[in-house]
C-alpha cells in the first residue's frame, strides 16, 4: 500500500511518499481502507516538534507513529475474529492522534477507537473533516459550560477549530461574535454568527463590549489583550500555549487562587460518543465542516505547507 511516512521531525520536506504491506488486523482490529484524510494541525505539530511536549508523547527522538494522519473516513475492509461493533463495508469516520496512521491507503484500528459509522447520506471527504476542529471546539465549549444566552467572542473562525466553533456555539443557543478577515465575512456570516467583525478595518477589544466567553481559535492573541471585554465571570480560552506558555500558567493560577475572570486551558479528548454526536449533527445540518481544498497522498508536502500558511479556510482534505 500506499504511505506518506515522516521519518523524523521536521520541515514539510522530511515526509516521503513510499510502499508498506497492507496490515492484518488482529483479533479485536479492523482494517479500513482509507478513502479520505486530512492534514490538520495536528499533524504539523507531530511532524515538526514545535512544541517539546511532542517528543514526550510523539517520540523522544523521531516519531513513535511515522505515518501520520489522525484524520480519516473510510470502508470496513477486514474484521477481526472478535470484532462485534463493526462489519465488511460498512462507512467509518473517526480520529486517533495516539497512532495515527491516516496518510495511507489503510489504517487498523481497534473496534473501540474513537470511531463511528458515516450517517447516510454523508461523503467520505466531508467525513473526513468531521472530527479534528470540531472536537477540539467542543471540549473547549464545554469546559467554559457554555450556556444559551451566552454571548460568546470567537477570534479566528475559517481553521477547522474556529469554523466549527461558531456552529456549536449557535447551537448551544450562544449570541456568538466571530472575528474573521475581509473575504470570508460572508462565509462566516454563513455559519450562524450573529456579528461578524472584519480585524483587517476594525479590533475587536475597541469595538467594546462584554463576552461572557473569549475564544482565541488561532491562537494569535493574549488573555491580557481581552481583559476590557471580559466581564468578572468571564472565561478565556485558547487554542495555543502563549509566550512562555503563560496559557497554561493564568489556566493553574487561576484555578489555584479560584479567580474570577479565569483561563482554561482544557486537554482535548475524543471518544466514539463524541464521534457519533459529530455525525449526528452534521447529519442534522447543525454542523457543516468547510472543505478548503484537496491534495493527492503524493503530494502531501504540498499540503503541508499550505496548511502551514496559516491560510487555509476550514479543512485540507487528503485522498490516498
Amino acid at each position: 500500500m500506499k504511505v506518506a511516512i515522516a521519518p523524523a521531525y521536521g520541515p514539510p520536506e522530511v515526509v516521503r511518499v513510499t510502499e508498506l504491506p497492507i496490515p492484518e488486523p488482529k483479533a479485536d482490529e479492523i482494517r479500513i481502507r482509507v478513502r479520505c484524510a486530512t492534514v490538520n494541525r495536528t499533524d504539523c505539530g507531530f511532524r515538526s516538534a514545535e512544541y517539546g511536549i511532542v517528543h514526550l508523547f510523539g517520540g523522544l527522538f523521531k516519531p513513535k507513529n511515522p505515518v501520520l494522519g489522525c484524520e480519516y473516513a473510510g470502508e470496513v475492509e477486514e474484521v477481526g475474529r472478535k470484532v462485534t461493533r463493526f462489519a465488511v463495508g460498512d462507512r467509518v469516520f473517526g480520529f486517533d492522534d495516539l497512532r495515527f496512521g491516516s496518510h495511507a491507503e489503510y489504517r487498523i484500528a481497534k473496534e473501540t477507537d474513537a470511531m463511528a459509522r458515516i450517517p447516510a447520506g454523508i461523503s467520505f471527504e466531508t467525513a473526513a473533516a468531521i472530527t479534528e476542529g470540531a472536537h477540539y471546539a467542543l471540549c473547549d465549549l464545554r469546559a467554559a459550560k457554555l450556556q444559551a444566552g451566552q454571548r460568546i467572542l470567537i477570534n479566528g473562525t475559517t481553521g477547522a477549530i474556529g469554523s466549527a466553533s461558531v456552529q456549536l456555539a449557535k447551537h448551544l443557543g450562544a449570541h456568538v461574535t466571530a472575528v474573521c478577515d475581509t473575504k470570508n465575512l460572508d462565509r462566516v456570516a454563513a455559519l450562524g454568527a450573529d456579528v461578524v467583525v472584519d480585524y483587517l478595518n476594525e479590533d475587536i477589544v475597541a469595538r467594546g463590549g462584554r463576552y461572557d466567553i473569549v475564544f482565541d481559535a488561532v491562537g494569535k492573541r493574549r488573555y491580557r489583550d481581552f481583559i476590557s471585554v471580559m466581564d468578572d465571570h468571564s472565561v478565556f480560552m485558547s487554542t495555543e500555549l502563549g509566550p512562555g506558555a503563560e496559557n497554561v500558567t493564568l489556566a493553574l493560577k487561576g484555578w489555584l487562587f479560584r479567580s474570577k475572570k479565569r483561563v482554561l486551558f482544557p486537554i482535548p479528548s475524543i471518544d466514539a460518543a463524541m464521534v457519533a454526536y459529530l455525525g449526528d449533527l452534521t447529519a442534522s445540518g447543525a454542523f457543516t465542516p468547510i472543505i478548503d481544498r484537496s491534495y493527492a497522498l503524493d503530494e502531501i508536502v504540498e499540503a503541508y505547507r499550505y496548511v502551514e500558511t496559516g491560510m487555509k479556510t476550514g479543512n485540507v482534505l487528503l485522498v490516498p
